[in-house]
């Protein structure tokens, strides 16, 4: 797969509008990469400075992908987006399209895969006789709930497979999008099947804006938070990424807020930036916040051992030295005052059953036959 977009211009992508990545790193896979004679980002974008995405059907055949990693709770994941236009600065997920021949940068906002049969191919594996009913993580890689989804609905379809076989599953977004599937969602919450967290970076709109284009307001997502919690579902927040020196000041606010919402649990995470992503991140703090740059790298290095991204497992999210123990006090301490350490409700794969062909359980009569019984129950004798 080639890219559509050049490696262009520091000082002409600070005027993209809705994009984060201030450039295209070279491709850590790649032997050739592609430099033009005359960078210009009107050569690639439209007259306005939008840069336009591309949509490019992925033709995997499995819907499940399995974890190996012992830092992260879950087994299996599904993600129907590969890329994703919410174009995080410091998405850690970034460094997945050089699987694919792209970027890390420009190309990951803007070169979205999709995948239209990932809700008949999830109904097949669940089906089959290996499978160990379990929770199943959306938005482990890139945001379920991304703009295109809107359109779509691959999402949604996933969430009816999974509603139909009551298996668990695990949300992460950072989009309002995610109240549509409300009835979806409490169908899910009446077995124990779902959990929802809506991830909160800062309450700060201009620094969304930069750092998270694309993606749904602080106070939609607040609003998120709300709406699910008088559905009935369970949801809570997680602050993260925390940068130290750009958003760490925040934790104590991103709490309350949530807690005012309705959130029942939160949880956190500090910066990683693994690979070329740690050089978009770089060139977007020098765009938008040159004067915090050097502050913020060297917090982020002080909490990584000396580097801007510390690669092993159980301390890459958790930071480690003196700066990050008082983080994760801070927010130990908060969460607790606020009220968000509550004991949740397990998600359990207790209800699993395997519909039949009209979505239907074992146990469950169809409505002719519903129909029968209410008829022969007032039938005089």
């Amino acid at each position: 797969m080639t890219s559509d977009v050049a490696k262009l211009d520091v000082a002409k992508l600070a005027t993209l509008k809705g994009r984060a990545a201030t450039f295209q790193p070279d491709n850590r896979f790649e032997r050739l990469q592609y430099v033009p004679d005359e960078p210009s980002r009107l050569a690639y974008g439209n007259d306005d400075g939008a840069l336009p995405s591309r949509y490019v059907v992925d033709t995997s055949q499995t819907a499940l992908v399995k974890n190996t990693s012992p830092d992260i709770p879950f087994t299996y994941g599904l993600n129907p987006y590969r890329g994703c236009e919410h174009g995080c600065a410091y998405c850690y997920a970034r460094q997945t399209h050089e699987y694919l021949g792209l970027s890390s940068g420009l190309d990951f906002e803007t070169v979205i895969l999709t995948k239209p049969n990932i809700a008949s191919l999830l109904d097949t594996e669940l089906r089959r006789p290996k499978w160990q009913p379990q929770v199943v993580s959306m938005s482990g890689v890139t945001d379920c709930y991304q703009p295109l989804e809107r359109k779509l609905q691959l999402t949604r379809g996933c969430l009816e497979v999974f509603a139909a076989f009551r298996n668990p599953v695990a949300i992460i977004t950072k989009n309002h999008l995610v109240t549509r599937d409300l009835d979806l969602l409490q169908e899910l919450s009446e077995f124990s099947c779902v959990s929802v967290g809506i991830s909160l970076t800062t309450l700060n709109e201009d620094l969304r804006s930069k750092l998270e284009p694309r993606t749904s307001t602080a106070m939609r997502r607040l609003d998120a938070v709300r709406k699910l919690r008088e559905a009935g579902v369970q949801v809570g927040v997680m602050i993260a990424p925390i940068i130290p020196g750009l958003n760490d000041h925040e934790i104590v606010s991103l709490l309350e807020a949530a807690a005012d919402a309705g959130a029942q649990f939160a949880g956190m995470g500090i910066v990683q930036l693994p690979y070329s992503v740690k050089d978009v991140f770089v060139d977007w703090l020098n765009v938008h916040y040159p004067e915090r740059a050097g502050r913020v790298l060297n917090r982020i290095r002080e909490v990584h051992g000396g580097k801007l991204n510390d690669p092993r497992f159980h301390t890459r999210t958790k930071g480690e030295g003196r700066y990050a123990e008082q983080l994760w006090q801070l927010f130990r301490v908060s969460r607790k005052r606020v009220g968000l350490d509550q004991k949740l409700r397990t998600l359990t794969p207790e209800h699993f059953a395997v519909p039949d062909a009209q979505g239907r359980h074992a146990h469950q009569p169809s409505l002719f036959e519903l129909a029968l019984v209410k008829e022969s129950s007032i039938r005089p004798s």
